[in-house]
Formats: structure tokens, C-alpha cells, sequence
């Protein structure tokens, strides 16, 4: 089954909700960049909620990025998503693991530590807008829930996770978000508070054969739910060689040079999806020379 997100809306329209399964994508970034348990759930989470905000976006071309930095060993935790579908995420540290915490969990929190986390939104506006909010618990989808609440009003419940298999791999992977928008009545905020806290595990639900779809229906039944449409999700990078040449340019002149003085091939490696990018000398005296034309 192909990673997806199902949106939908119900009590006459007091309530958005996003669900989706992000199984295949969060598996193909682990498998890129050999993460661990800890490291998967991290990005994985991180994933699923930028491929959720993603999936209410009008224009194919626009974009989600969350940041999420810590003071704690994993570094950071970057995910974008694209209103076409495209999703991709790393973190700096692959390789953090850590032992389970207190709740017998993945201790995503003690890798992420105490920071702050960033959303931004390009819209294809002159500038895009940036919102940020401090972590909470750093366990993400509290913290994606506080910065919804704060940043942007709209008070939401936020389950994100992500279920391994013995070697690593991602068994299951997905999450949901509930809304309520402007004018949502407290009867139905107390409604559905008590129905996200009834509700099981959601990476044990899903592993369980049940779809995003089911995840809603359960969540907002007898409310009047209704879909609003569904979004394929994948793992796609944007990176390229061209853009990875603009990355050189961006060193300066003098590093170029020190680069050409060395004499040796160059590998550039994307973050986001690991790949690697050859210059040769020769590439990088015709990347010295444009940088001089551009200057006449």
C-alpha cells in the first residue's frame, strides 16, 4: 500500500482532521540513512506531520519545512513536504541511539532535548512565513499540538508514530491530527478530548490492518464526518546536481579556489536523501570562471 493522507471534516464543519500512513517513505529514509530506532522515530514523526500540513496546501509547488532543534545528541530534525506529495527528512545524527525511557518507549525526547521548533510555509509569496514555538515535551507531536495551539489558534490533537521491526526496518508509520476551527463549540472540543484518550495505540492500530480512513471514522463517528479527499505521499528528494552547484558557489571565491588548489575530485553529499555529487577539477575552474562572468 502506497503512503497516504486522508482529510476530512465534521460537526458541520467545527472540526478538520487529517490521518495518514507513511510507512513506505519513512522506511525508504531509513534505509538511506541507516538510522536507528530512536533516530526513525524521530524523523518518521517529523515526517508524517509535515506530510499531513502538506496535504492542505492548494498549490502543488508549496511548501512545509519543519525544524526542530535541540540541545540534545540527535541534532536536528528537518522534514519538507510539498503540495504535490513530496516528502523527504534527515537529522543529523543517524546514529544516536538511546535505551528506552521511563514508559518502556523510544526515548525520542532525550535525543531531541530542549529547543525550539520552526514551521515554515512557502506559499510562493515573496516571503514565506516562519512560526516557532518552544518544545514542550520534544516529543513532537505534543510539541506540533502546542505550536498549533500558540502559533496559529487553532487548538488540535496530534498522534504521531512510528512502530520497527526487530532488524530496524519501519513496520508502521502514520499519524493524525484533529482540529477545531474558529467558532468549534466546547461541547465538541470536550467530545472529542474524551475520544482521542480512549483511543489505542495508533502505530498498534494501524499494525493491526486498520487504514487512515478507519483512524477518522473511529475517531469522529456519529459527528458527522465527512472526506474531504486523499493525498499520495512519497519519498522524493529535490536535489540535483545543478542545485548542488549552487551550494559551491555559495562557499566564496577564495574556498573555491583553495578546492581547485587540492587537485582533487570533490563529493558533495545532499542531506536530505544521501546522495552523493562528483566535481572533477576541470568542473570546478568552468564553476570559478562563470562566478567571474557573473561579476563583468
Amino acid at each position: 500500500m502506497s503512503d497516504y493522507v486522508i482529510r476530512g471534516t465534521a460537526a458541520d464543519g467545527q472540526v478538520l482532521a487529517f490521518a495518514c500512513d507513511t510507512t513506505e517513505m519513512v522506511e525508504e529514509t531509513h534505509r538511506r540513512h541507516q538510522t536507528t530506532n530512536t533516530a526513525t522515530a524521530a524523523i518518521g514523526r517529523t515526517m508524517s506531520a509535515a506530510a499531513m500540513m502538506a496535504a492542505g496546501l492548494k498549490e502543488e509547488h508549496e511548501s512545509i519545512t519543519i525544524n526542530i532543534e535541540g540541545d540534545g545528541p540527535i541534532g536536528r530534525v528537518i522534514a519538507q513536504a510539498t503540495g504535490a506529495g513530496c516528502v523527504r527528512g534527515y537529522v543529523d545524527h543517524p546514529e544516536v541511539d538511546l535505551p528506552l525511557n521511563k514508559k518502556g518507549k523510544l526515548d525520542v525526547g532525550g535525543a531531541i532535548g530542549l529547543g525550539v521548533m520552526s514551521i515554515e510555509k512557502d506559499l510562493g509569496l515573496k516571503e514565506p512565513y516562519i512560526g516557532s514555538t518552544h518544545l514542550v515535551s520534544s516529543e513532537i507531536a505534543e510539541d506540533l499540538a502546542y505550536y498549533f495551539t500558540v502559533s496559529e489558534q487553532i487548538p488540535s490533537a496530534v498522534s504521531l508514530g512510528v512502530l520497527a521491526n526487530e532488524d530496524g526496518s519501519v513496520w508502521k508509520s502514520g499519524g493524525y491530527i484533529i482540529q477545531l476551527l474558529p467558532g468549534a463549540s466546547e461541547e465538541i472540543a470536550d467530545e472529542l478530548q474524551k475520544r482521542v484518550e480512549a483511543f489505542p495505540q495508533l502505530t498498534h492500530f494501524l499494525a493491526e490492518g486498520h487504514t487512515p480512513e478507519e483512524v477518522l471514522e473511529t475517531l469522529l463517528e456519529g459527528m458527522g464526518y465527512e472526506t474531504l479527499g486523499k493525498v499520495d505521499m512519497r519519498f522524493q528528494c529535490f536535489c540535483n546536481k545543478h542545485k548542488v552547484e549552487g551550494a559551491l558557489v555559495s562557499i566564496g571565491k577564495e574556498d573555491l579556489d583553495s578546492l581547485i588548489a587540492d587537485g582533487k575530485t570533490i563529493e558533495m553529499t545532499c542531506h536530505f536523501c544521501n546522495e552523493k555529487y562528483y566535481f572533477t577539477v576541470p568542473e570546478l575552474k568552468a564553476l570559478r570562471r562563470w562566478m567571474d562572468r557573473q561579476e563583468e
